[in-house]
């Protein structure tokens, strides 16, 4: 299991010498890509099933994979030249994930201005533990965690934590309600990368909130949920110069997603599988292993 938890996609140590290149808004631009996917993945595998004991101790371990693929639009994006360049131009340049060849602006006098390329990235894969306890009055506690180390040039891998909670709404309608429902609320922070000055070259918050249905049939569990989700990031490097601080802060679209997933129950293991249609579509696969230890 520990070496599954570091299976992350590596973001290279020359992400904060790409950023560099950019001393304004077309850092965001850059970066949103791997932003949004990071958020898109983190968003999936919250929940296998709606159900959520009233009372006593549960404890459930797992490992999360979660994939998002990239599309064409996603590998560029209108760049404007900067740092005095005469004359401006606007253009399509590589994001992080787009082309790794840069591309250029030609200006008076045999000028040239760089635009830097990305790193040819297809699709974004994460590896994430999680922790589920419960349950009191029906709701239970969810923690996430994540393993990471540090590549060349002291620049780290991504890094994750959060936490959150469900609270169980088909207890309110009787033990005869025919299936289960719950409602969510789940905030996590992601960083991607040091720059300069040992901070954060990436920082992420996202906010889940979200309504949950599942229904058992012997060992399988059909689940489906809606959320609304909220994601706000911040850009801190330095430019081509010390004295170039480059502090953005920037919130991704907020937007809707539906999950649909199918789980497999065999005593005390779960497998999952779902399917996610929002601002990025995902996928995520897990695998785990739970204990009513007090009813």
């Amino acid at each position: 299991i520990a070496v599954l938890l570091i299976l992350t996609a590596p973001v290279s140590a020359q992400l904060r010498d790409q950023l560099s290149a950019y001393t304004g808004l077309n850092a965001s631009g850059y970066v949103e890509p791997l932003v949004d996917a990071f958020a898109a993945a983190l968003s999936a595998g919250l929940f296998h099933s709606a159900e959520v004991p009233e009372g006593g101790l549960r404890v459930e371990l797992a490992i999360l994979f979660m994939s998002v693929p990239f599309s064409d639009d996603d590998r560029i994006f209108r760049a404007v030249t900067e740092g005095g360049f005469y004359p401006e131009q606007e253009m399509d340049a590589p994001t992080v994930i787009g082309q790794r060849e840069a591309v250029y602006a030609y200006g008076d006098g045999g000028t040239k201005y760089a635009f830097p390329g990305g790193f040819d990235g297809g699709s974004l894969s994460l590896a994430v533990p999680q922790l589920r306890i419960g349950s009191l009055y029906g709701t239970e506690a969810l923690i996430r965690f994540a393993l990471y180390y540090t590549g060349g040039a002291g620049v780290s891998e991504p890094t994750l934590y959060g936490f959150g909670g469900r609270h169980s709404v088909s207890q309110h309608f009787g033990d005869g309600f025919p299936i289960e429902m719950a409602v969510s609320a789940f905030w996590q922070r992601f960083s991607v990368g040091d720059n300069e000055r040992s901070d954060d070259l990436v920082t992420s918050d996202a906010l889940s909130v979200g309504f949950h249905m599942s229904k058992k049939f012997d060992v399988l569990e059909p689940y489906a949920g809606v959320s609304y989700e909220s994601f706000s990031t911040r850009v801190f490097y330095e430019g081509d110069s010390p004295e170039d601080v480059i502090d953005i802060t920037f919130d991704s679209n907020d937007h809707a997603r539906l999950t649909l997933g199918l789980s497999l129950n065999v005593a005390f293991m779960t497998a999952h599988g779902e399917y996610n249609l929002g601002g990025q579509d995902s996928f995520a696969v897990g695998l785990a292993l739970h204990h009513q230890f007090t009813k």
